[in-house]
């Protein structure tokens, strides 16, 4: 599984791209509109530090507009996937972008039928966004199950990209399922690496390794 992280903060970045787990990148504009920055050039600093793929998300909502804007993104970097969301014209532009050789990240996809459409488009990823089903009373991981059993019948290529996820019982569950990515905000990140019983046994070590005649346990 390959984990993104969901940020347009740029510290957060190279702090996770630091810890040699990071595979990608994924952004949206309410990430970017914290930064206090503009589009482009945030995108263009996280593809300077990540060579995995970044994804940046179109505002257009009508075919051609989509488009154009795609095109605008792409150019930025190579590794610059366009994210496009879960509408009639996102899929029609998607179908496109697949064709002259643009990666897609297709987004806001809450069911396993637009899921399948998105697929059939030749979206490079799908963001089923798990959080938000479970913020609503359903079960968002069960998505991702769907998903990934739907695509698995026909053969798609499309890559599962787990999204919204909230806590490490996401990340978990998205290992489980066999999803393809999971993007995470930093604080969870941090809490993947955190365990109680981690904690106690080292601080039990250093606390023995203080008697070992000459050692200088570091704290």
């Amino acid at each position: 599984m390959k984990l993104f992280i969901d940020t347009a903060d740029v510290k957060e970045i190279r702090e996770a791209a630091a810890m040699g787990l990071l595979d990608g990148v994924t952004t949206n504009p309410s990430l970017v509109a914290a930064t206090g920055r503009d589009m482009r050039s945030v995108l263009q600093e996280i593809c300077s530090i990540v060579d995995g793929p970044v994804s940046g998300e179109v505002l257009a909502t009508t075919y051609k507009e989509i488009i154009d804007e795609a095109h605008d993104l792409a150019a930025i970097a190579p590794n610059i996937v366009v994210k496009v969301p879960l509408i009639e014209d996102g899929l029609r532009a998607v179908k496109t972008l697949t064709g002259e050789g643009i990666k897609t990240n297709v987004t806001l996809c809450f069911s396993p039928i637009q899921a399948v459409l998105a697929a059939k488009a030749g979206a490079t990823y799908i963001s089923p966004f798990v959080g938000r089903l479970d913020d609503v009373g359903h079960e968002g991981m069960e998505l991702v199950a769907q998903i990934v059993e739907a695509y698995a019948n026909y053969g798609y290529r499309t890559e599962v990209l787990v999204a919204s996820v909230r806590s490490p019982l996401h990340v978990l569950e998205t290992i489980r399922i066999g999803a393809h990515v999971a993007t995470l905000p930093f604080k969870v990140i941090h809490q993947l690496v955190k365990h109680p019983l981690t904690d106690v046994g080292l601080a039990r070590f250093l606390a023995d390794a203080a008697k070992i005649p000459g050692a200088k346990p570091k704290s």
